[in-house]
């Protein structure tokens, strides 16, 4: 009997097939259970911003986790196609240019920023990190200005040569800071989270 070849581009794992039978878009909902679990970053009640939320697990996942009694809101260059409950929204807008000013206008503050943001890659180590970092900047300024006081923070980055930089200054705006790296991460994969729990006070 011959076996039939598998398509290129059609290999899914474990995460995947998971992720597809539980109605999430995206396998990287995983990451974040992960960080809930050990860190419990989110709590009922809250109000949770979520940038590069497209295609829509994440937002998906923490509207589950605030409830009702939350908001669940998202921020990404593409549209969320996915259908949110009434207690999640989700914003287009680009975070380097026009999310600062969107998010003035919602006039309101976060009890905890999520970033599970990626650029384009290249395919170039150096490049590819260094534009994760200026993502990552961009996340860390907007938890500072829209994070409540005792706000959490969870940001994705690729390791590379600014990785101390950004975790150095996520430790200098809150009480803790930690590194984490989930399992649900594929093998061979260089992103890794960097957690702000318990925004500082501004002095």
């Amino acid at each position: 009997m011959t076996r039939k070849k598998k398509k290129q581009g059609t290999w899914q794992d474990h995460y995947t097939r998971r992720a597809k039978k539980e109605n999430y878009p995206a396998r990287s909902v995983y990451k974040l259970q992960e960080v809930q679990k050990k860190f419990r970053v989110m709590k009922k009640g809250d109000s949770v911003l979520d940038l590069g939320c497209s295609p829509g697990s994440w937002l998906m996942y923490a509207a589950d986790v605030v409830g009702p009694g939350g908001l669940a809101t998202g921020l990404d260059l593409k549209p969320v196609k996915m259908s949110v409950p009434p207690h999640a929204r989700a914003l287009v807008g680009d975070i380097l240019s026009d999310g600062p000013e969107l998010l003035k206008s919602l006039d309101k503050e976060f009890d905890v920023v999520l970033s599970d943001m990626a650029p384009s890659t290249t395919g170039h180590k150096e490049t590819d990190s260094f534009r994760s970092f200026e993502l990552c900047g961009a996340a860390l300024e907007i938890a500072r200005a829209f994070l409540s006081p005792g706000g959490n923070f969870v940001c994705k980055i690729f390791q590379g040569a600014e990785f101390k930089e950004f975790a150095d200054a996520v430790k200098n705006s809150f009480e803790t800071m930690k590194i984490f790296k989930p399992q649900s991460s594929r093998k061979g994969s260089k992103e890794i989270y960097v957690i702000g729990i318990g925004k500082k006070q501004e002095v």
